[in-house]
């Protein structure tokens, strides 16, 4: 079952509502600013039931790669180390003593290789969905309120004045128009994201800007794809 969602601590929801004009087109340019940008740096929370992960990392938009370090949280620490993905296959880099950030050029050996899981790993369905947020065009804005948008409130997040809107679906998740809410800029740019995943009680959390963007390099035996 998926979790009902609500806006930061500092908001007060009025919602939902219809969109106005200006809100459908920031929330249809949202994953175009991620595809314009290049990449952004994210912290991505993973929920579990034996307890969470959390991705500190950068996603290139345009190559659909992802790269971080990986912490457990409330767990042990059998998960912890380095991993990189794309829209199929996820490698990982065990280490003991994982560092706070990955670093710039990834370790040349060490890696396993499988394939990103469609399904019941929500740890895959939270990296699929954060490659998702990137598109080489606009939505279209007039076809957002029939797919699930809806503006939810304002909230203020990192000194950002920002509003909060449901929809449309995750396009990595079909079906969650109602369980994914974005936090946007009044130019579109995407400050945070929340996506209710199955079987779990929590949302996958995606913060961007949490640190700077370094650019993503692949490791060895991941080609990217555009």
């Amino acid at each position: 079952m998926t979790a009902l969602l609500v806006a930061g601590n500092d908001s007060a929801p009025t919602g939902p509502r219809a969109l106005t004009s200006d809100q459908a087109n920031r929330l249809a340019i949202m994953r175009f600013r991620n595809y314009q940008a290049g990449g952004r740096a994210v912290t991505i929370k993973v929920p579990g039931t034996a307890g969470g992960l959390i991705i500190t990392g950068s996603i290139d938009y345009r190559d659909k790669l992802g790269y971080g370090a990986v912490h457990g949280t409330g767990r042990d620490t059998s998960s912890d180390g380095l991993i990189e993905w794309t829209a199929t296959t996820v490698f990982v880099h065990p280490m003991a003593d994982a560092p706070a950030d990955a670093p710039a050029s990834p370790p040349a050996s060490g890696w396993y290789g499988r394939a990103l899981r469609a399904s019941g790993s929500s740890l895959d369905s939270s990296l699929a969905i954060a490659l998702s947020l990137g598109s080489d065009r606009p939505d279209n804005a007039e076809l957002l309120p029939q797919n699930g948008a809806a503006w939810v409130g304002k909230d203020r997040l990192n000194g950002h004045q920002v509003d909060v809107m449901t929809g449309p679906s995750a396009r990595a998740t079909s079906g969650t128009a109602g369980s994914v809410r974005y936090w946007i800029g009044s130019d579109g740019t995407m400050y945070q994201v929340h996506v209710g995943v199955t079987s779990e009680s929590q949302p996958v959390v995606i913060d961007f800007d949490t640190q700077k963007y370094v650019p993503v390099r692949p490791v060895p035996g991941i080609t990217p794809t555009r």
